[in-house]
């Protein structure tokens, strides 16, 4: 990547709905330039796509949490394919420390949360232990390229 890439990357961070002439237009390249660019970013897995960056409590889903979950040993990948077929599962990583999985959910209200942990986490026969941790206020940080990275 070099510092165009950089650029493109940057801006369709904050807007991934820019045209493909403004984006040529701001970083000075031409516009079939910027589509190649754009295009091979895509192909190599830099860009893994483009969405919407939701206010989940206007969006319905006014109830967050990050729960966290103790598994068997090995387990990981069954149990992936189980957390990513949960209505609200946003974020899923296997992680080091005291628990072994961290999933992040939106969901309608705490009632729906708790069906959620006590009736479809708690089920799973490989999830060992939850913990919920209820989430008060959120700011969305999206991750930007800075300057410096390569």
């Amino acid at each position: 990547m070099d510092p165009i890439d950089r650029d493109i990357l940057r801006i369709l961070q904050t807007d991934g709905r820019a045209s493909i002439r403004s984006v040529a237009d701001r970083v000075h390249v031409s516009r079939a330039n910027a589509y190649a660019r754009i295009n091979r970013l895509i192909d190599d897995g830099v860009i893994r796509g483009f969405s919407a960056r939701v206010n989940h409590e206007r969006a319905g889903q006014g109830a967050s949490a990050y729960i966290t979950l103790k598994i068997v040993q090995n387990s990981w990948r069954t149990v992936r394919e189980q957390l990513r077929a949960l209505p609200g599962a946003a974020h899923i990583a296997l992680v080091s420390g005291d628990f072994d999985v961290l999933l992040l959910v939106h969901t309608p209200d705490n009632r729906t949360l708790r069906e959620l942990v006590l009736t479809r986490l708690q089920a799973i026969p490989e999830v060992l232990s939850t913990r919920t941790l209820l989430v008060f206020e959120e700011t969305d940080l999206s991750r930007r390229i800075s300057p410096d990275e390569a």
